[in-house]
């Protein structure tokens, strides 16, 4: 058998929903307001279950490498069970739909089918309830345990990015909460680990400003930092980290002449133009 585990996201984003929009029609339908809801839901409840069976498996496939995150285990079980339980009502909800369709076909027993529709309706409902704690759990995982992002193509790169990720998410939290040398020490981790990366270079020289109070040190390493520059938004960057480590240094002038240039080439962004003009140099007295 094939390992579907790469295709799960996708599919259970079709099961969220066919079967959300498949238990509502099927709800309308027993109304009898709009008439093409009966068929409709049918199909969509069909379809949602293969996709609900297709979601298990494909779950199946991908836990391993997220239940080996610490601390993850045992929101994995819970997702994966509260999966399952999905599938099964949905199944006995397809099941239903199929005996409507079959009663439908013979005069006899067409006045059965509504009945068979108010059962549909109710289990659907039920596994509605079940489907929306299976898909919050899951995105628990995947936002506030980073079980996903980064190991479902098993590619390097793509733990390298899950890595940078997090490595600034922290940054950026631990400097909000004042915890600035902790700050520095990660960002310091970026810059060893993804050394080419302009962005990070950018984000160290930020630090030495904000974090670690070195904005001399800040204006050598910005200066080793060579840009396109036609890149209007890196250039931007760097004339900013330029003024305001001159600003921390007591230089309002060099601030300035930092961002003049770039001002000049880049005339329509006006948030540059705003910090250049924010910028006031003292006057010397005659």
């Amino acid at each position: 058998m094939p390992n579907l585990a790469a295709f799960h996201p996708q599919v259970v984003h079709f099961v969220v929903a066919l079967l959300f929009l498949g238990v509502a029609l099927r709800i309308v339908s027993i109304t009898g307001w709009l008439k093409f809801t009966g068929p409709a839901a049918a199909m969509l409840l069909l379809v949602g279950t293969v996709a609900a069976a297709v979601a298990v498996r494909s779950g199946n496939d991908a836990h391993g490498p997220v239940e080996r995150i610490p601390g993850v285990r045992a929101l994995v079980v819970v997702h994966e069970g509260q999966g399952i339980t999905t599938r099964n009502f949905f199944l006995v909800v397809a099941a239903i739909e199929l005996v409507a369709l079959a009663l439908a076909r013979k005069a006899a027993t067409t006045r059965y089918v509504r009945y068979a529709y108010g059962a549909s309706a109710l289990v659907g409902i039920v596994g509605s309830l079940q489907l929306y704690e299976a898909a919050e759990h899951g995105g628990e995982l995947v936002y506030s345990y980073g079980g996903g992002p980064g190991l479902r193509t098993g590619d390097a790169k793509d733990i390298e990015r899950l890595l940078l990720a997090g490595l600034y998410n922290q940054s950026q939290s631990d400097r909000k909460a004042g915890r600035n040398s902790s700050a520095a020490e990660l960002i310091f981790t970026m810059r060893k680990r993804f050394p080419g990366d302009t962005n990070v270079r950018l984000l160290y020289v930020e630090s030495m400003v904000v974090d670690s109070k070195r904005p001399a040190d800040a204006l050598a390493a910005i200066d080793s930092i060579n840009i396109d520059p036609a890149d209007g938004r890196l250039r931007a960057r760097q004339a900013t980290l330029k003024a305001d480590a001159y600003l921390a240094l007591g230089k309002p002038d060099m601030a300035r002449g930092a961002l003049a240039p770039v001002v000049a080439a880049f005339p329509q962004n006006t948030r540059l133009k705003a910090k250049m003009d924010s910028i006031k140099v003292p006057t010397t007295p005659p």
